[in-house]
């Protein structure tokens, strides 16, 4: 296949990419960067459960780290396999617990009616810079205990981190730019001297106190909390607003049952998929749908494909809140993406408020997308609230 899905044009719009993928079989060779994968459904969901086989320990990103050093410290979440991740995944899972996420609703609403009241007394507003940035560079810092306030630091860092998962091309050597002043600004704020008291980064290293992790580990995992855990909610909340705006149908079913925003969301998570691209490597030669793949090989999974992959989906490229649960877009398997539950009640708090307090929401101009090696992201969404 001659697809790059680091080229501007599949950045600008996957979509219609994603036909070609799928009709490519269940396993092809990108010719670009002489890495294979695959953008259906099962297969996807097989790469990702089967730790063993596809590791995430080599970098789930282009570069291979059987080959090349990663540019940072690993991420002891994203880039460890078991048994090194099972200790971190447990503390941090603990951490950050059903009881202990229900525990910030208050605090959450609060700010989301803050946010939204000052979004609809506009008429017409950016959902953003005005609510899907702002609200989790507010909410979650806090929860996980950030005192400082310039926290655009925290866009800055997810830009690099997220870049240098793809190519070392253009948008890499910009998000860089500022790596040594940001990384400096994001290592002090993971201090234990650092952060608030009783937040989810002081959970942390009260966990090294008690010896289930050490408290280096514990640095590692807030700095994974902060760079995982801001971008990928901004975009997934900007893209249901984004098809919200366009599908007023749906916005009317969600005011009539403010319960179906969560499926919304969901439905948005597979239909926009915010992060469409991950990475393993073969720990192993293996065979994945008939394809012998040596060992020491990096495999794509085009996540956003299988998402809408007509063989799990009926007419995929619908809008449907009906849409029984299963993509992707947070993983699956002990890899599973952490924050999960997190993102969904961020976006669930602050849609809800959304959908409380606003009759009609309308696109007030095109939305203006932001290149990014790996996540689907939009500079601005214009919207009209009333």
């Amino acid at each position: 296949m001659d697809v790059d899905p680091f080229g501007a044009a599949f950045q600008h719009d996957p979509e219609p990419f994603y036909e070609r993928l799928h009709a490519a079989g269940p396993v092809f060779l990108l010719d670009a960067y002489g890495i294979w994968a695959t953008a259906r459904h099962a297969e996807t969901q097989h790469v990702i459960r089967d730790f063993e086989t596809f590791c995430s320990s080599a970098g789930i990103g282009l570069a291979n780290f059987l080959k090349e050093q990663p540019w940072r410290t690993r991420s002891l979440l994203l880039e460890a396999d078991p048994p090194a991740h099972t200790s971190v995944r447990r503390a941090i899972a603990r951490v950050m617990s059903p009881r202990a996420i229900e525990a910030l609703r208050p605090e959450f609403e609060r700010h989301a009616d803050r946010l939204v009241g000052e979004a609809i007394r506009q008429g017409s507003f950016d959902a953003v810079t005005d609510l899907a940035q702002p609200y989790p560079l507010r909410v979650f810092a806090d929860a996980v205990g950030i005192t400082a306030d310039d926290r655009e630091n925290l866009l800055l860092y997810g830009d690099m981190v997220f870049n240098a998962l793809g190519p070392r091309n253009r948008l890499f050597e910009k998000a860089m730019e500022r790596a040594p002043q940001v990384t400096a600004w994001l290592t002090e704020q993971c201090r234990r001297d650092a952060l608030r008291p009783g937040g989810l980064g002081a959970h942390l290293y009260e966990a090294a106190d008690r010896g289930e992790i050490t408290a280096d580990e514990a640095a590692l995992l807030i700095r994974s909390l902060l760079s995982a855990g801001i971008d990928t909610t901004v975009h997934g909340v900007a893209w249901t607003l984004r098809l919200l705006s366009v599908h007023p149908e749906v916005w009317d079913a969600l005011r009539a049952d403010p319960a179906l925003v969560r499926p919304a969301f969901e439905e948005s998570l597979r239909h926009a998929s915010p992060a469409p691209l991950l990475f393993r490597t073969t720990s192993r030669e293996t065979t994945l749908a008939g394809t012998r793949i040596p060992a020491g090989e990096k495999v794509l999974c085009f996540l956003g494909a299988a998402n809408r992959d007509p063989r799990a989906w009926k007419h995929p490229d619908d809008f449907d809140l009906r849409r029984p649960a299963g993509h992707v877009s947070f993983g699956t398997g002990v890899h599973a993406c952490v924050g999960a539950a997190m993102a969904r009640f961020e976006a669930e708090i602050l849609l809800t408020t959304l959908v409380r307090r606003v009759r009609t929401l309308a696109p007030a101009g095109d939305p203006v997308p932001r290149p990014n090696n790996w996540l689907r992201t939009l500079a601005h969404l214009p919207l009209r609230a009333a």
